[in-house]
Order: structure tokens, then sequence, then C-alpha cells
């Protein structure tokens, strides 16, 4: 709470404590802040010293007012302030006409379009860096709910400083440092990617594998090689709001398909295909990201039929393969690569720093692949894929992968067990790492009552491609797992109106 002190009045110090949110994007652009009367009862001061702290945060640029709206997140990018979509309701699905079909979230302005052109057509984008700043940002030493990666020390093993020496004796530092790897990526980290995806019934040839930067810079490699700006991209939703974001500042336009249990909504697919021709799909097919749902040979046989009628490729980003079963339905496992280009990494289970990623193309794409890899990064550091290989090669990695499921199943038990105590449902039945949660109250207003006890959630609002408010927020199983974190925001929810 704040404190009345010599030095700084009640109004500075509100001022300052959104202020540093918003510059450090806690507070994402758009995002709304707290109605006056609101705010007054939530940190026990008086209406005028939350007036007079929004005036300065206005008067130093930090946010936008609209009469018989409230104050938003000034977006400094666009100079324009954030429009303010309409209460929607949580985990229900709409039959959209044709004409929402042929009118989809737009890609960023052109210079020839007007600012009054742009707001009239699009809603406030969510800024993913936020999402990101705020995975970075160490509130404290709590666990946080909102975080998309297992704790560090979930992560910590003793075979990975092993596998660092092994490949960083005085001749292979002389070797590998002071030259450039392969382009492609080491050969022997490929041939251990090969024999690895082969237990998973995709077959990939080492000269089909292209190591990267993490799994993300294998998505980017494969957006800039395949799409041009004003292409449409098909994207699920709910999903992951940094490629929502990366797709958007290449001037794509976005195509939202609703994600089910089974799999994308296929009728919505096949209206977009015929009114717009998407070049592309970006699927989760396994523990989707927020929902944990993983995809069914049926859909997956139809999705394939569509992507070979309407000629778009497919993207299937496997990045929570390690938490999977084998025998997990996978769009690449049943298209053989010939549509489609597995997405994949080891950041999430085993190390982050690494930052060692790899994508798996048709022969016919790998060449334009890997000439854009060539100009972004030129190769990836070789040092650390040969070790990767041989923790891959010893059996290292799917041991450590085996003992995090262990231990993630049973955190996912207390879990769900806390969250249905504290008067939660789940839009999605528990799978995988996250937990899609419905709080019955805006996420959106929650998350800035949750981040003033210290805690950091990921509201609803956060997964979707155009941001509107959501009852729904995302858990990270294994961080939330202690009661002491349910208590808070159970009383924190009832007093959200």
């Amino acid at each position: 709470m704040l404190m009345k002190s010599a030095s700084q009045s009640l109004t500075e110090q509100l001022c300052a404590r959104f202020a540093e949110r918003i510059r450090s994007r806690l507070l994402a652009p758009g995002a709304r802040l707290p109605s006056v009367r609101l705010c007054a009862e939530q940190q026990g001061v008086s209406v005028s010293t939350v007036v007079a702290a929004y005036d300065q945060l206005l008067a130093q640029g930090l946010v936008v007012a609209y009469k018989n709206r409230g104050f938003f997140v000034r977006d400094a990018s666009l100079n324009v302030a954030p429009a303010h979509a309409p209460h929607a309701q949580a985990a229900t699905k709409t039959i959209a006409t044709d004409a929402q079909y042929a009118n989809p979230p737009m890609p960023a302005p052109l210079n020839s379009w007007s600012t009054a052109t742009w707001m009239a057509t699009r809603q406030a984008p969510l800024d993913a860096t936020a999402l990101i700043r705020g995975m970075f940002h160490k509130v404290n030493n709590k666990p946080q709910p909102g975080m998309g990666v297992f704790p560090s020390e979930w992560l910590e093993t003793s075979f990975m400083q092993t596998a660092v020496r092994k490949v960083t004796s005085v001749s292979a530092l002389r070797e590998f440092s002071l030259q450039y790897g392969e382009p492609m990526g080491d050969s022997g980290l490929r041939r251990a990617l090969s024999q690895k995806l082969s237990a998973l019934n995709v077959f990939a040839a080492p000269e089909q594998i292209i190591t990267t930067v993490g799994a993300t810079h294998a998505l980017d490699i494969v957006s800039r090689s395949l799409l041009r700006a004003g292409n449409c991209v098909m994207v699920e939703e709910p999903g992951w709001a940094v490629e929502f974001a990366r797709l958007d500042a290449m001037g794509m336009r976005i195509l939202p398909v609703p994600r089910r249990a089974d799999g994308p909504d296929l009728e919505v697919m096949a209206k977009y295909c015929e009114l717009h021709s998407p070049k592309l799909f970006v699927s989760v097919s396994v523990f989707h990201n927020p929902t944990g749902y993983c995809l069914t040979p049926g859909s997956a046989h139809r999705v394939l039929q569509l992507a070979n009628q309407h000629n778009f490729h497919i993207v299937e980003d496997d990045t929570y393969s390690h938490l999977a079963p084998e025998h997990a339905t996978r769009l690449c496992a049943l298209d053989g690569l010939q549509r489609t280009i597995y997405v994949s990494g080891f950041a999430k289970i085993l190390a982050p720093g690494w930052r060692v990623g790899y994508l798996a193309a048709p022969p016919e794409l790998v060449d334009r692949l890997l000439d854009t890899k060539l100009l972004a990064s030129l190769t990836t550091p070789a040092l650390l894929e040969k070790a990767m290989a041989w923790c891959i090669d010893q059996g290292q990695l799917r041991r450590h992968a085996e003992r995090i499921r262990t231990r993630l199943d049973q955190a996912r038990a207390r879990s769900t067990k806390l969250a249905l105590a504290h008067g939660c449902t789940f839009a999605a039945e528990p799978a995988g790492l996250f937990g899609w949660v419905d709080t019955g109250v805006d996420t959106d207003a929650l998350a800035q009552r949750m981040l003033d006890e210290g805690y950091l959630i990921a509201p609803g609002a956060l997964f979707h491609a155009v941001r509107k408010p959501s009852t729904l927020m995302r858990i990270n199983f294994a961080t939330t797992q202690e009661a002491a974190f349910w208590k808070v925001f159970a009383r924190l929810r009832d007093g959200v109106k």
C-alpha cells in the first residue's frame, strides 16, 4: 500500500508506480488503467489523489484518456490512442458471417493511410514484448503463475556441464571458436535430430534439417522465406502472442482460427481459404499454448486436405514435444514433410540460455530457408550444438525429459486441485505445462491487482490476435502449486468489479 512520506506525496508515489510499470512494459500499450474510483479503493487513497496521479501520467505522455471510457496506456509507436473492445464472453464460439471472415484484423498501417482510417479498422494490438519483458522481469522470489517456462531449479542438471567440457577441449576451442560453423548447423546434431524425429514418425534426413537460434528463430526463418508483406496467414486463437506480433510486424494479414479440443475450426479455415488464399497456417498440434489441446487424427487429415486443395504450407510448432507422448498426432508425420515444416527446440526443456532450435523441411524448400538463415545470422554456435548432440546421443536428454514429465504430472494435479478449490473452472482439460482457467472476472483488471501483491499473471487478452477483455488466464502448473498464491488470487478476484 502507498504510505505518506515527507519526500514524496501519495499522488507522486501512485504516478511513479504506474509509470514504472508502463516503461518496463508490465503494462502493455492499449491496457486500460483501473477506473478512478476502483483505483482509489485498491490503493487506499482518495479519488482526488488518483485523479491527480492520472493527470501526471497524461502530462508525461504515458497514457491517453477518453471521455466515458477511461485511461489507456499510450502506444508511442503508433502515436494514436488505443481503441477499447467491448467485453467478450469467455470460452464461447461465435459463428461469424461471410462479412466477418472477409474483414480479419488488418496489418500495420501503410504510410498512405490516415490515422482515422487506421483507428477505424483496428483495435489496439497486443505488444508481445510486454509479455517477454514481464517473463524476464524479476518481481520477487515468488513463483510466477504467468511464466512460460519451467522454474530454473527444475532444469538444473549435472550432465550439461559434462557436455560442455566434452566439446571445449583446447583443440576443440581452437577449431570451432576461430571459424564459422557449418551453414546448416553441426552435422552431428543434425544426425541426432534425424534419429530423434524418426521416433515421432517424422522422417527427415539430416540434409532436410537446419539448426537455428531457438524455435522462435526457426519460425522467423520460415515466415521470411515463404511470405511477403500483405500475405494472409492463418493462426490459431487463442495462441502465442509473440507469433501474432511477429507476423504483424512483417506486414502480414492475420486470420485467427478458433482452436478447439480436436484441432483448428475447419469451417473457419475453409472459409478463409475461399476468401483470402492464405499462404501459411501456423499450428501447435501437441499441447497447444495456452489450452493444452492435442490434435486428433481426423482433424489433422482434414487440415492437410485443405492445404493441398488451396496450396498453402503448414508450420508445425512442436515446442512442447519433450512433454508429449511419441504417439501424439503430428501433421508432419501424416504429411511426410511435403506441405509441412516442423519446428522445435530445447529452451523449454533443457537449456534456455543455449538457444538451440531447428526446423525440418521439404527438400525443395531447404535452400530458400538456408539462404534466409545465412542472411540473418550467418551460422549458429557450433560448440553449443555439439554439446546438445552429446546430450541427445548419450540419452541424457531423454532421461531428463522423463524426470520433468513425472514432476510436472504431480504439479499439475496439485495446481488443478487448488484452482478448483478457489472457485475457478477449466476451459480446457488440464494437460501439458499450461492450464486455461476461467476466473469469472476481467483478468486484465485482475492482473494489475495481482501485480500489487507481487504476482505476474497471464490474462486471456494476451492470447488473442486483437486484444479484447477476457475472464480467462493461463497458468503455469509448475509455478501454481502453492496455496499462498491461490489465497491471494481468491481475495483479489472477489474485489474485481
